[in-house]
């Protein structure tokens, strides 16, 4: 396999031949043939070929090649020999995406600019484009895709299915439709890779790792739809829990129970805009208020040990690791995010008035010295946790979102872990760069599952 990038230029020919400049047809290993199969994305057609004495990597594609297998745009890309007699452009790779209000400037929404970032990274080097379900023809196996202009401006093209797939539908009820599950598995039976396949249920993640010793270590006590005595019993054996709903996001619906032999029992919860904190004498005024908000058998929610984190004035802190699958099918962490929970607050949200600093600034104020060491051991064990979802999780993975806590005494415990991670951390001034890598990890792994393999290149 030999892979270069070349610049694609259009010409007005109809004829069905392929023009390759010297140097490209040696590279691409074709001198001296007469025709060869021209692939992009799922398409592939047979076209003669004839050489260009001309220098640098040029490739030309008549107006009767380009109708056949719809090439979108001219301009440099990556070429792949991949032996056969086949040589593929692209790799041509599509973000899933949708949202309800769309506008022609905003096809996607809130993600409209995050989508722009990923397709400016991979500019130069490969296709790039944004869709919605409603933009596939499965029938002529084609897709009516988003591309930008170099304005900045959208423009539609038609391209065959793309080499990889990166998933970013917006929320949990547009993924658990049957719509969603058909074209998710319609992708998979063409071979075509998609990765971040769907949100993650937080019940889901702790019973995909419930056979996993390496991530049991960093696991706190976790009991999914709990009875009234499990509660008691692990109130009275932790002192303190977290109650949350399965399938909750942003914090919403959390409660953290404590118990005081001799005070009492304690709730404390996030009402709008305001902390709430409630004492009840006894277990089960505790658990009638938590009935009556939320049913009598708490099926959807999961109760969770605390864990007595590190603090800054009083205030738990907690750590969002952003980890990406890089060019190597390797979990890296590209953005550390600590989060200071607000005084009062169940979580370290911001919209709860968290505040959001860098790992150093936290781990600094805490553990002084040693913060470097606690630093790295963090990293490694996201990295260790980050492989035994994906070795447990039936689908396949590119991106995790991982909250983690740190310990008094330095030990290190995951409490959730997210399939499509939100990106807030990145807006922290200390932390754009690590914005700007983490998409760049995701255009990586878009190649390294095209197969277009060799000069990847985070850049």
């Amino acid at each position: 396999m030999s892979l270069t990038t070349c610049n694609v230029h259009f010409s007005q020919q109809s004829n069905k031949v392929v023009y390759l400049s010297s140097p490209l047809l040696k590279k691409l290993k074709l001198s001296g043939k007469k025709s060869v199969r021209l692939k992009l994305g799922n398409e592939v057609i047979n076209a003669e070929i004839k050489q260009l004495n001309r220098p640098g990597n040029h490739l030309y594609l008549s107006a009767g090649i380009r109708q056949l297998i719809k090439v979108p745009k001219s301009g440099n890309v990556y070429v792949l020999n991949s032996g056969e007699n086949e040589v593929q452009l692209g790799p041509l790779v599509g973000i899933l995406s949708d949202n309800g209000i769309r506008s022609e400037s905003n096809p996607f929404g809130g993600r409209t600019e995050f989508i722009k970032q990923i397709i400016r990274t991979g500019e130069h080097k490969a296709y790039l484009f944004g869709f919605t379900p409603n933009d596939i023809n499965w029938q002529q196996e084609t897709i009516n895709g988003y591309f930008l202009d170099p304005q900045g401006g959208w423009y539609r093209k038609i391209v065959p299915l793309p080499d990889v797939v990166y998933n970013r539908l917006p929320n949990r009820k547009a993924e658990t439709s049957a719509s969603i599950n058909a074209l998710r598995e319609r992708f998979v039976r063409r071979k075509i890779p998609i990765f971040n396949w769907s949100f993650f249920n937080k019940a889901d993640v702790y019973k995909l790792l419930d056979n996993d010793p390496e991530a049991l270590d960093h696991l706190p006590e976790s009991v999914s739809g709990p009875s009234m005595e499990k509660i008691k019993e692990m109130l009275e054996t932790h002192q303190f829990l977290y109650f949350k709903p399965t399938a909750g996001s942003l914090g919403i619906g959390i409660y953290r129970l404590t118990y005081h032999p001799k005070r009492g029992y304690f709730a404390r919860y996030r009402k709008g805009s305001q902390n709430v904190l409630l004492r009840f004498g006894t277990f089960s005024g505790l658990i009638r208020m938590l009935q009556a908000k939320h049913g009598i058998s708490l099926t959807h929610y999961v109760v969770q040990q605390g864990i007595r984190l590190v603090e800054i004035d009083n205030c738990p802190i907690d750590f969002r690791f952003h980890m990406h699958k890089n060019g190597k099918n390797e979990w890296v962490p590209a953005g550390i995010g600590a989060k200071k929970a607000g005084r009062g607050s169940v979580t370290t949200h911001v919209k709860s008035g968290g505040s959001l600093m860098t790992p150093e600034q936290a781990l600094k104020t805490t553990f002084g010295d040693e913060s470097d060491a606690v630093l790295e051991k963090a990293k490694q064990t996201a990295i260790k946790l980050s492989e035994a979802i994906e070795r447990n999780y039936p689908h396949r993975l590119g991106e995790l979102g991982l909250d983690l806590g740190i310990d008094k005494d330095g030990e290190i415990w995951m409490f959730e872990a997210n399939a499509k991670p939100g990106r807030s951390i990145f807006k922290h001034p200390a932390l754009r760069s690590e914005g700007r890598a983490s998409v760049s990890y995701i255009f990586e792994h878009c190649m390294y599952l095209s197969n277009f393999q060799g000069q990847g290149g985070n850049g």
